[in-house]
């Protein structure tokens, strides 16, 4: 019988590009990659380009933690103008002059700084009785849905010229830009729709570091095999144990280990000799209880 190799396991931060979904995007990477265990962290609409983290092999084991981190993005705003869905995919519903000025547009920017509820819009990928509210929307059906709790860190205006507003907005996971947008043209008075929408950073990973689909197709799947960042950069925010090679052993084979000083989190990153990432361990006092483990015969391959 063939030896067959394992595939590809990292994290490759990817500039999605516009006219893709985040899975069309992943289907053509794992082509690229020759891999055929994949996922991504999080979408992004398909008009809207930037940062999105996939992730690969045991790497999809780990992908809930970026799942929850902030995002930041620049967004170009269309003032004067409102649509059905608060993008440019949807139909002119509303229309008023502008008559605002870079103070008070300053102004309202600064109202939306904070922790707020968001109600999600119609054509989103929210689940309601099964459905997404995007297929509803284009049945013509509109439904009440939850708010949603989020905050927004840092918005700042870029640059504003005649009615087209570019800002950068730092935010929780669950912000939808394209609400945001629409809020604040009713706040200023004049209405808006979003005409652009590029994710700059997502955690502390960041759009300048990514690589392109077409880069990608060009250098072959083992050099883009070698544009893998390592799977411990998911869980780079969780507390670090470093562990003995006994302990180690006993970790990966699921089994409970002391930890060498109680952990000041619930969830832990364990690491073995040589700082070889093992896992993520619940904290329970001076135990450390396997909750992901990296497969021991996994290996990141080298270009």
């Amino acid at each position: 019988m063939a030896e067959t190799r394992p595939g590809p396991t990292g994290v490759l931060l990817l500039d999605k590009p516009a006219g893709y979904s985040s899975t069309q995007a992943l289907a053509r990477a794992k082509r690229c990659l020759q891999a055929s265990k994949a996922g991504h962290t999080g979408t992004l609409d398909p008009f809207a380009t930037g940062l999105l983290p996939l992730v690969f092999g045991e790497a999809t084991k780990f992908a809930r933690f970026l799942l929850d981190a902030g995002k930041t993005y620049r967004a170009t705003l269309r003032l004067g103008v409102e649509t059905t869905t608060g993008d440019t995919e949807g139909t002119e519903v509303a229309r008023a002059a502008v008559a605002v000025d870079t103070a008070m547009i300053d102004d309202v920017l600064a109202q939306f700084v904070g922790v707020s509820d968001q109600t999600p819009p119609m054509h989103s990928a929210v689940r309601v009785g099964g459905k997404r509210l995007y297929e509803l929307a284009r049945e013509g059906v509109e439904i009440e849905r939850a708010a949603r709790r989020i905050e927004i860190s840092a918005l700042e205006r870029e640059s504003f010229d005649g009615d087209e507003l570019v800002i950068s907005v730092a935010c929780s996971k669950g912000t939808y830009v394209r609400t945001l947008a629409v809020d604040l043209g009713r706040a200023l008075g004049c209405g808006a729709y979003l005409t652009g929408l590029r994710r700059t950073a997502v955690g502390t990973f960041r759009l300048e570091d990514a690589t392109s689909l077409e880069a990608l197709e060009a250098a072959g799947p083992i050099a883009g095999r070698g544009r893998l960042l390592p799977v411990e950069v998911l869980v780079q925010g969780l507390p670090r144990c470093d562990c003995r090679a006994a302990e180690a052993q006993r970790f990966s084979h699921g089994q409970e280990i002391a930890a060498p000083a109680a952990p000041a989190a619930s969830e832990v990153a364990v690491f073995g000799p040589e700082g070889r990432f093992l896992g993520v361990a619940a904290a329970a006092g001076a135990r450390l209880a396997p909750l992901r483990l990296m497969a021991t015969d996994a290996l990141r391959e080298a270009p």
